[in-house]
């Protein structure tokens, strides 16, 4: 870099490279390419270095081999850094002078971003599982509310991975100076989260739906109805400027050739049919095709997991589409009426963003909708295709001057099953905004209006819509100080619906494909689940995820365990009772070299304050060499 930091990379190239230079794909991330990654790596970038490109991998700046410190997400460096790697490789003897940059979560983030600053060699851009927001659609906040599933969560995670050693193998002998630097320089980033509670210029920058018309580069712009991130994809075919394309698959966090829940797709075909086009200039016919492809699921049996989620791909030439309809139903019943949830409303929730692990999926939600207050409409006489993003008008007032209100619509069978089909958070603080907020004031009413995630679902004949509203949703939203009483006067739902009608199928993908993956041993498997367990009012919810298990590069012989632990607890009648905790360890070893991190992070919450403690040990062997503890308090900014 211009300032004497190096970055770490791994290229892959064609054998013929330096006689005909080829196109550059960089995917630009801080989970480290050397060890935690590398098999990961190994199905996408070789495949594409097959098939004509440079495949390229970059640690950021402060993670895995690279120089300096990673001081948070997103930040201009971390884009400053990107524009110059992008003009070296452009520069290489074996590159075109044509990059495209591919990522999935970060990447899609940072993909995104950097193509908003225009360099002049990005020539295209595949963004998966990402957001064009980062306050309203990330792991920190959710319709204005703390997203207490993920912030401390993601926090813990981000501080041990931060804290993890470069290679002496690939950095020499200065490795142990550059860990214990990092260490010590790089700060725990819930400090920033929690400082920022409401959409400032923190989370302005780096959130390109502030100005799509930055962003010139083509972007395809790809998620799944699973993952919390799939809202940004009918956004971003809606706003963005340039050539674009989106695709939305029932997947969750992961990648269409491989993920949870299937049916898997060729996703790398895909891409290749992108990079030709845009890269190449070889017309492949992608641009001839649809703005947008969604996956339609079908009604099946709750359940906390899915492999496979059953259903039709649709296609619409252009976003928004002149062909949904938008159909408003009055919530049935008689009014007002009120709803005073318990705190552990919520428990059924799943994860925010699944990567396919057991228990992610909302299971049936008869328990959550007995917890709330359900307007349930007559079964269907006919079939009915959801596409888009729902919302929930309502006119309601509040006993207290915070609160929030959480929004589900669910499918109920005729059996009484009822099937989570999207949902949404509204603090009520925040319903004029989330930049000025406004407590509430008793006795007064609003009308507010809750927009609902994206989806794209079918519900047949015979089946029920349930609206169920609740005044708590723990442990995805973080509880209003004071139990809240929300007395509902009138509301209805207004549904984004796709005329069913004769139309051609689109052509179909073709099976996966990647390239042959690293070989890995597995020491002890991984485990990842999410239990739940009551007593005498409060409830715990214990997640279990270790990333891979132990395991060892089989050609590196680099050993690598990573395990996490995160606990929500709540007591019924007491929203000051909920608490988080997250153990995080990861161990990296080979041939005499073994460095440990284990960080443990706790957050509360008072009437008037959040709590933060944050604690870092790494030990080098059995010798510890490192260990701080960090304490914050933050003022509950009408939140």
């Amino acid at each position: 870099m211009s300032d004497g930091a190096r970055l770490a990379a791994r290229i892959w190239l064609p054998e013929d490279a330096d006689d005909d230079p080829v196109p550059a794909i960089l995917e630009y991330l801080p989970y480290r390419k050397g060890d935690a990654f590398a098999k990961r790596d190994s199905y996408h970038h070789p495949y594409f270095a097959g098939h004509g490109y440079a495949g390229v991998r970059v640690d950021l700046r402060g993670t895995g081999d690279s120089d300096g410190i990673l001081l948070d997400e997103y930040l201009p460096q971390e884009q400053d850094d990107a524009l110059e790697v992008i003009a070296w490789l452009a520069e290489q003897p074996w590159c075109s002078g044509a990059v495209g940059m591919i990522g999935i979560s970060w990447g899609g983030f940072n993909g995104l971003q950097v193509a908003a600053r225009r360099p002049p060699a990005l020539k295209a851009v595949i963004s998966m599982c990402a957001s064009d927001d980062r306050y309203s659609d990330d792991v920190h906040y959710v319709g204005g509310c703390v997203l207490a599933v993920d912030m401390l969560q993601w926090a813990a995670t981000m501080l041990t991975l931060c804290a993890q050693p470069p290679d002496p193998a690939a950095v020499g002998e200065r490795w142990r100076e550059t860990w214990l630097e990092r260490m010590e320089r790089t700060p725990p980033y819930v400090e920033a989260w929690l400082g920022h509670q409401r959409r400032d210029d923190y989370w302005r920058q780096g959130s390109v739906c502030e100005d799509y018309a930055q962003i010139e580069a083509p972007v395809y712009a790809v998620g799944g109805w699973a993952d919390g991130y799939s809202n940004a994809v009918p956004r971003l075919v809606a706003g963005l400027p340039g050539p674009r394309k989106g695709l939305v698959g029932p997947w969750s966090h992961a990648f269409p050739q491989d993920g949870e829940p299937g049916p898997t797709i060729g996703f790398l075909q895909e891409c290749l049919r992108w990079w030709d086009h845009w890269l190449k200039g070889i017309d492949t016919g992608i641009m001839d095709e649809p703005a947008l492809r969604a996956w339609i699921q079908d009604v099946l049996p709750p359940a906390d997991h899915y492999a496979e989620r059953p259903g039709r791909w649709v296609t619409e030439a252009q976003w928004p589409s002149p062909s949904i309809e938008t159909r408003e139903l009055p919530l049935p019943g008689e009014f007002p009426v009120s709803v005073r949830s318990a705190e552990s409303t919520g428990a059924d929730a799943g994860a925010w963003c699944p990567d396919g692990g057991q228990g992610d999926w909302p299971p049936d939600q008869r328990a959550e909708d007995a917890r709330s207050v359900s307007f349930t409409v007559e079964p269907l006489e006919e079939p009915l295709d959801i596409l888009g993003f729902p919302e929930v008008e309502l006119t309601l007032e509040s006993d207290r001057p915070e609160a929030l209100v959480a929004v589900r619509l669910c499918a109920v069978a005729p059996d009484g099953s009822s099937l989570l089909i999207t949902r949404g958070l509204l603090n009520l603080t925040h319903r004029d905004g989330h930049g000025e907020v406004e407590p509430l004031e008793r006795g007064r009413l609003y009308d507010v209006s809750v927009r609902l995630d994206a989806i794209g679902h079918s519900v047949p004949a015979g089946h029920a819509l349930r609206v169920s509203l609740s005044s708590s949703y723990w442990p995805w939203a973080w509880p209003s100080p004071e139990p809240v009483t929300l007395t509902l006067q009138d509301g209805r739902l207004l549904l984004p619906v796709r005329p069913r009608r004769e139309e051609p199928e689109p052509p179909p993908f073709e099976a996966p494909e990647w390239a042959e993956p690293l070989a890995v041993e597995t020491i002890e498997p991984g485990r990842t689940s999410r239990e739940q367990s009551h007593d005498d009012g409060r409830h715990e919810i214990a997640f279990e995820w270790d990333v891979g298990g132990h395991r060892r590069l089989a050609e590196a012989r680099t050993e690598m365990d990573d395990r996490s632990l995160t606990t929500y607890r709540i007591s019924d009648g007491d929203p000051l009772s909920a608490s988080v905790e997250a153990r995080c360890s990861s161990t990296l070893a080979r041939d005499g070299w073994h460095a440990r991190v284990d960080t443990h992070s706790a957050m509360s919450a008072t009437a008037s304050e959040f709590l933060v403690t944050q604690r870092l040990d790494a030990f080098e062997g059995d010798e510890q060499v490192y260990s701080r503890t960090w304490e914050f308090s933050f003022p509950r900014d009408v939140v």
